[in-house]
């Protein structure tokens, strides 16, 4: 019986399945929520494993490449659509990295937020995980929005946002709970809004 993935993208794909079931709830509940939760999505369970699959492709290709992109930059997939996060000082990085980001199978569009002449420290990295944190639980305990089909990273103090909202109504409260989180500079949003 052939392969379906290489060693590598095995272990990419059991590192990012990992995450999924230790972040947030899920952690509580175990892998079957994480299930109950991707089926639950706007994308469903079919497009969340492909945007993982793709995910994992994306990431494969950078650690192929030699580079410290995985370090740098950061992947994260939405129906097909490839957010680059991250700062690097190297703009032939950041090339590179949407370069090797259109090579992969299923890859609809890539968006290139990497900033470009600045690299991110530790200081700089905890202040960022702590700004998603603080999104990531407004939008959980805001009935008005269904957080499971957003995707927040934070880069520098920027918040990139990624997704699908039920209307404008819905984007706008999550604008707003990012715009009233501390320390927070910018937000970029490239969620869709649902017809």
């Amino acid at each position: 019986m052939p392969r379906l993935f290489s060693a590598p993208v095995l272990v990419i794909i059991s590192l990012l399945a990992v995450s999924t079931i230790l972040s947030g709830c899920t952690a509580i509940v175990g892998a079957g929520a994480t299930v109950g939760v991707a089926a639950v999505q706007e994308r469903g369970l079919k497009g969340r494993a492909n945007d993982l699959k793709i995910e994992a492709r994306v990431l494969e290709k950078y650690v192929n490449a030699g580079f410290k992109l995985t370090a740098t930059i950061g992947a994260e997939v939405y129906e097909g659509r490839v957010l680059l996060t991250g700062a690097s000082k190297d703009t032939k990085i950041t090339d590179q990295a949407v370069k090797l980001a259109w090579q992969v199978d299923g890859v609809k569009e890539v968006i290139n937020e990497i900033q470009v002449g600045k690299e991110s420290g530790i200081s700089d990295y905890a202040q960022d995980t702590w700004i998603t944190a603080q999104l990531k639980s407004k939008m959980t305990f805001d009935q008005e929005i269904l957080s499971i089909n957003y995707v927040v990273e934070t880069v520098n103090a920027t918040v990139y946002l990624i997704g699908i909202a039920q209307n404008a109504t819905e984007l706008n409260r999550v604008k707003q709970h990012a715009s009233n989180v501390k320390f927070v500079r910018n937000i970029i949003s490239h969620v869709r809004v649902k017809k």
